[in-house]
C-alpha cells in the first residue's frame, strides 16, 4: 500500500493532515475529523497482509479504557485500506526525549516507569500482552505516560501458535526472541529495559548487564535489584506483573490516577471487590469484549458495575420500565440470546451511543429467581467475532447462578459479622 499523501480523505470523516511515524505494521498520520475538526492520529498498514493485524488491533483496543492508554475511536473500512482512527496523544516519546537530552534523572525514570507500570498492569487485567514496551511507544503526554502502538498486541486467552520472533532487540524478552509465548512478564522485562535505558542512554545488553549501582552513584540497591529481577533471563524467575514491578521500585501503583478496572456506584448492593469479580470473571469465561451487572431499584434498573469496553459510561446508569433489552429480560425472568443487536427493535441505540460502545451481540441473563429476579448480567462481543446463540444460555445460566452465589455468601458474611460485632 503507498503512503497517504496530506489532504487525503478516509471514508468522507477524516482528512489527513502529516505523517507522523511509520512502523513494521504501519504508518500513523495526524489528521482532522471533518465534522468537528478534532485531531486524531490515525494507523494505516503498510502492506495488505497486515490488514487482519489491523483488525485484532481495533478490537484490543476497544474494550481498552484507561488515561494512560490510547484510545481507539473508530475503525474505518475506506477505499485506501483499513485504517485505525485513534485519540491523538500530543508530546514527545521517551525515545525522542533520549535522542535529544540523553539520559533522564533517576527519580525521573523511575516515576515515568511507575507511571507505566499502571497502563501495564491495566491492559494485563484485561488479558491483553503489548509485545512491544519500549521508549517509541510510551509517549509523554501532558497528564503523564501513554501507552501507544498495541500493532503486535495479542489476547493472553487466545490459542497461541508459533511465531516467529516480535518486538524490538534489547527490549523484547529472551523468551520473545526465541519465538515463544509472551505473557505479561515479557512486557514487564520491556518496561525494565526502558527504565534501563532511561537511567543509562542506552538498552542493556545480555552481555553487560551488571550492576547499575557500581557504576551510578544515583541508583541505590533497591533499584539495582528491582532492574535485576525484571530482567532476569528466565520468565519464569523474572517479576511476574507490574505490580510487583512497581512495588520493588518503592512506588507501588496509585490506582486514582486510573480508571478502575469495574466501576461501582456510590452504593453498591454488594462489595465492589464482590462485583468487580463477578464481571471480570464472566468476560473472561465466554472471551467477550465487555460484562456488566444492573440491579432493579424500584422499578428502574441500575448498572453497578462494568468490565471493559464502555465500562465508565454505562456504570450508574438507569434503565426505565421497558427500556432496552436488560430491562425487558429483568421484568420476564427469561434469559436471552441476541445475535445481532442493532436488529433487535427492543435495543437502547442511544444509551449505546452514549458509552462510546456499541456492542454486535450480547447475552442477557436474570439473576435471582425466575418469578422475580432482582437484576442482569449482561456479556457483550465474543472476542471470536461470533455471535451469541440460544445454545449460550445454558452456559451464561450457569455462570449467573454463580454469580448469585457469590452475592448471597457476601450477604451472609455481611450477616454474621454484624451479629458478632
Amino acid at each position: 500500500m503507498r503512503a497517504l499523501p496530506t489532504g487525503t480523505e478516509i471514508g468522507n470523516s477524516y482528512v489527513i493532515e502529516a505523517p507522523i511515524s511509520v512502523g513494521g505494521m504501519g504508518a500513523v498520520y495526524r489528521a482532522r475529523r471533518i465534522s468537528d475538526g478534532a485531531g486524531v492520529a490515525i494507523k494505516h498498514p503498510l502492506e495488505e497482509r497486515n490488514a487482519l493485524r489491523f483488525q485484532i488491533e481495533a478490537r484490543l483496543l476497544a474494550r481498552l479504557r484507561h488515561p494512560r492508554v490510547v484510545r481507539v475511536l473508530d475503525h474505518v473500512a475506506s477505499e485506501h485500506g483499513d485504517v485505525l482512527v485513534m485519540e491523538l496523544v500530543r508530546g514527545p516519546s521517551l525515545a525522542s526525549l533520549l535522542s535529544g537530552h540523553g539520559p533522564l534523572p533517576v527519580g525521573q525514570a523511575i516515576e515515568y516507569a511507575r507511571q507505566s507500570c499502571e497502563a501495564l498492569a491495566y491492559i494485563h487485567a484485561q488479558h491483553v500482552v503489548h509485545r512491544d514496551v519500549k521508549p517509541a511507544n510510551l509517549i509523554l503526554a501532558d497528564e503523564g505516560i501513554v501507552l501507544v502502538d498495541f500493532g503486535i498486541a495479542k489476547d493472553a486467552r487466545a490459542e497461541d501458535r508459533p511465531t516467529g520472533a516480535l518486538g524490538t532487540p534489547r527490549f523484547a524478552a529472551p523468551e520473545v526472541l526465541a519465538g515463544a509465548a509472551a505473557s505479561p512478564r515479557s512486557d514487564v522485562y520491556g518496561l525494565a529495559a526502558t527504565l534501563w535505558a532511561m537511567i543509562t542512554g542506552e538498552p542493556p545488553s545480555f552481555l553487560a548487564r551488571g550492576s547499575l549501582a557500581a557504576r551510578l552513584p544515583d541508583v541505590s540497591r533497591k533499584l539495582d535489584g528491582a532492574l535485576a529481577a525484571a530482567l532476569e533471563p528466565d520468565p519464569h524467575l523474572r517479576l511476574a506483573s507490574a505490580e510487583e514491578f512497581a512495588r520493588a521500585l518503592g512506588e507501588g501503583l496509585r490506582h486514582d490516577r486510573g480508571a478502575s478496572l469495574s466501576l461501582s456506584i456510590p452504593r453498591p448492593s454488594a462489595a465492589r471487590s464482590v462485583l468487580e469479580t463477578i464481571v471480570r470473571t464472566v468476560a473472561g469465561v465466554f472471551g467477550a469484549a465487555a460484562a456488566s451487572i444492573a440491579f432493579l431499584d424500584g422499578g428502574d434498573l441500575v448498572y453497578e458495575a462494568a468490565w471493559g469496553a464502555g465500562a465508565e459510561e454505562i456504570v450508574g446508569v438507569r434503565l426505565g420500565p421497558g427500556a432496552g433489552i436488560a430491562a425487558h429480560v429483568a421484568a420476564s425472568g427469561r434469559a436471552e440470546a441476541i445475535p445481532s443487536c442493532r436488529d433487535d427493535l427492543r435495543f437502547a441505540h442511544a444509551l449505546a451511543e452514549s458509552t462510546g460502545y456499541i456492542p454486535n451481540t450480547m447475552l442477557v441473563l436474570p439473576i435471582g429467581p425466575t418469578a422475580r429476579p432482582f437484576g442482569v448480567l449482561q456479556i457483550l462481543d465474543r472476542l471470536d467475532g461470533l455471535p451469541f446463540r440460544t445454545g449460550d444460555i445454558d452456559r451464561g445460566a450457569a455462570l449467573a447462578e454463580l454469580a448469585l452465589t457469590a452475592l448471597d455468601m457476601h450477604d451472609t458474611a455481611d450477616t454474621i459479622q454484624d451479629e458478632t460485632a
